[in-house]
């Protein structure tokens, strides 16, 4: 399996006469044909598993990433070009496998990693090799996450980390992680705290099954007690890892804010789609305010699409969404919860009792969307940090008052 043969030169034309060309050869044509009858049509035929396998034959095409640099996992054609691409295989919904690696992990190495790191850990990222999880946030340190308290004190040519991370998505499965340190106590929190890339497979990294609602455990608590980390593995300059973890953040949350954003398809729940196919099969699309709802819903969707677009492409352009992102992430996390309980409003007695089950994936599954739906206020930021981001950085509203601001960390109060 080798990538296909379109470069920065092939003209957008010619990238989608190869990418058909390749669909043709190299897609399934049982998916193929379950592709023109919609996503419930393809998720019948085409199982977790089957796309795993045949994930590597994705990756190794540089269709994954087709803006990114061929020595990195991608074709590097520009942005007319993936666009292009883009349309011709929106409709085979080719989820990117490693989408903290693809999106917050790679965030930061583009940013402000060494060349030398992006050609260790992007490709391997790309063929879904090595599996990234993000460890960030805190028992004591969530909504101010500046105020994080895991130590990495430098030993030699290493640095020794010890302390406690929580709601990792994914812990479980990753191979890599992520990682905010305080390097400095001396200094104020957002000047004493340095990037790192942490090897989870190695003593001193525990993890914890964090058990939700629907039955599932997608979230972990992490214990390191010193765990070690090369230098080569820091990611920007000693005690800057703030200022690093701006595109991270950037990139979580455009990649939580929903339908279009190329994110985790794990937000809760189907689309809006979803509700005007199950308002039929009711028999409720009958009802004008059903029908009123629904169409509010479905458009205030496209809105969020077409936002979402626009960041993607100023990612694709090499600029930081900047506060645009959380434009989306305000938008999607009431937007997608009023959609998953309209789903259940419609679902009626069904939503209420299943038969009993240890297995989450028994849970009907509009239901376990609704039940997902919860997290999405918080994760990738709370809905109410992102609007104090969109007040400040948009409208130009004055900052809150802190009273501990400029101060060593190691003074201020803490949970």
């Amino acid at each position: 399996m080798t990538a296909l043969s379109i470069t920065e030169a092939t003209s957008a034309d010619d990238a989608v006469a190869e990418v058909r060309r390749w669909i043709d050869s190299e897609v399934p044509a049982q998916w193929l044909s379950a592709a023109a009858e919609g996503p419930d049509a393809l998720r019948a035929v085409r199982s977790k598993e089957d796309y795993r396998q045949w994930y590597p034959t994705y990756a190794a095409s540089g269709l994954v990433v087709p803006t990114w640099a061929p020595e990195h996992g991608g074709l590097g054609v520009g942005n007319e070009v993936a666009r292009a691409i883009d349309r011709v295989l929106s409709p085979l919904r080719l989820a990117r496998l490693n989408p903290l690696g693809l999106n917050n992990a790679a965030a930061a190495l583009f940013s402000h990693g060494t060349e030398e790191q992006r050609l260790r850990f992007l490709p391997p990222i790309v063929r879904n090799e090595e599996k990234w999880c993000q460890l960030f946030s805190e028992p004591g340190a969530g909504s101010d996450l500046a105020s994080l308290a895991t130590r990495a004190v430098r030993d030699g040519d290493d640095w020794v980390i010890t302390g406690q991370k929580v709601w990792t998505t994914w812990a479980d499965e990753a191979d890599f992680a992520i990682l905010l340190a305080r390097t400095d106590p001396e200094a104020p929190k957002h000047k004493g705290i340095t990037y790192f890339l942490l090897d989870m497979h190695q003593p001193g990294v525990e993890v914890r099954p964090l058990r939700q609602i629907t039955g599932e455990a997608e979230f972990n608590e992490v214990f390191i007690d010193n765990a070690r980390i090369p230098d080569a593995h820091r990611v920007g300059e000693i005690n800057d890892g703030w200022r690093v973890s701006a595109s991270t953040l950037s990139s979580e949350r455009q990649m939580v804010s929903g339908s279009g954003s190329g994110g985790m398809g794990r937000l809760g729940g189907s689309s809006a789609q979803r509700l005007i196919t199950l308002a039929k099969e009711t028999g409720k699309w009958t009802d004008p305010v059903v029908r009123n709802k629904v169409m509010r819903l479905w458009a205030q969707e496209q809105i969020r699409a077409w936002t979402n677009t626009r960041v993607r492409a100023a990612l694709s352009a090499g600029q930081s969404p900047g506060a645009a992102s959380s434009i989306g992430k305000v938008h999607q996390a009431t937007l997608n919860q009023q959609i998953q309980d309209l789903m259940v409003d419609l679902l009626g007695a069904e939503a209420i009792a299943w038969p009993a089950s240890e297995d989450p994936d028994a849970l009907p599954r509009d239901v376990q969307g609704m039940m997902r739906s919860l997290a999405n206020a918080t994760e990738g930021g709370t809905t109410d940090i992102n609007k104090n981001i969109l007040g400040e950085r948009v409208l130009g509203l004055p900052k809150e008052p802190d009273p501990w601001k400029g101060k060593p960390w190691k003074e201020i109060p803490r949970s």
